[in-house]
């Protein structure tokens, strides 16, 4: 029930319906990207880029608003992880691990971030 009153207020407020349906679009966009590398369409991808883009900068949610600008500065590096089929998610992924064993050697990753590695551990 928790959840349909929050979704009830969601829908009463244009901006979070707005914000709520654009996160769905730009979400759909990178699903569709990832199904089709194999055989990519590049012009029906970016016009719908494009369209997205253009469509969250006029959002009156700020933070949509300024996630399209940054998505719009740097058009190229997101229309190529969109469209072409290698990922570097494996190499960010070994530089996150590393930048993180670094922070505990140095003493900055702090107790709390040490905790949750115990539990998860476990």
């Amino acid at each position: 029930e928790g959840d349909a009153v929050v979704m009830s207020r969601i829908e009463q407020d244009d901006t979070a319906r707005a914000a709520t349906g654009l996160a769905r679009r730009f979400t759909s966009l990178v699903r569709a990207a990832g199904k089709s590398k194999a055989v990519p369409d590049d012009q029906d991808a970016a016009a719908d880029l494009a369209a997205w883009i253009t469509k969250a900068r006029t959002c009156d949610a700020p933070a949509i608003a300024t996630f399209a600008s940054g998505l719009d500065a740097d058009i190229a590096a997101v229309r190529a992880a969109l469209m072409e089929p290698w990922s570097s998610g494996q190499a960010e992924g070994q530089v996150n691990r590393l930048k993180l064993i670094k922070r505990q050697c140095h003493g900055r990753a702090g107790l709390e971030l040490l905790k949750r590695r115990m539990v998860l551990a476990v």
